[in-house]
């Protein structure tokens, strides 16, 4: 599978990690340089540095045969016109984009965006340790499947 990722912050440099280890083809764009750095020595992937909203920049990425793409910037406004840009111009067929924004994420998704909110899963997620006692997220040490109770 062929993954453009817009934003190498710590998400995306998460991501780019692990599909890279698991053997996708992986490009980064980002503004900075810096952010690669977030990478490793190990990814093997292709780091693009550039505006993620300029077409020549998203094409030198590989967007013209990519199979998915992710947003992930800190800007609701570049992720969403990148999404966009995926998936209206280039026809990706697989596009998610994050948002902060739960009023804009609402109204993109039912546009047909397809986009996650972590302040809605965030606030959810503290909900739900409040009312269950039961966290449903990760451990610190990020470890997957971890489920932390409290008597």
């Amino acid at each position: 599978m062929k993954v453009i990722i817009v934003g190498c912050g710590r998400v995306g440099a998460r991501l780019a990690r692990q599909l890279d280890a698991e053997g996708h083809t992986v490009a980064v764009v980002d503004q900075q340089v810096s952010a690669f750095d977030r990478l490793g020595r190990e990814f093997r992937g292709n780091m693009i540095v550039g505006n993620c909203i300029d077409e020549a920049v998203l094409r030198r990425a590989g967007v013209e045969d990519a199979d998915c793409f992710v947003s992930v910037t800190s800007g609701d406004n570049r992720n969403l016109m990148a999404a966009q840009i995926a998936q209206r111009i280039f026809k990706v067929k697989r596009v998610i984009t994050r948002l902060y924004d739960p009023i804009r994420e609402s109204v993109y998704r039912e546009m047909g965006l397809e986009t996650f909110c972590p302040t809605i899963l965030g606030a959810d997620l503290i909900r739900e340790y409040f009312l269950e006692g039961v966290n449903h997220g990760r451990d610190a040490s990020g470890v997957d499947g971890t489920v932390v109770r409290t008597s």
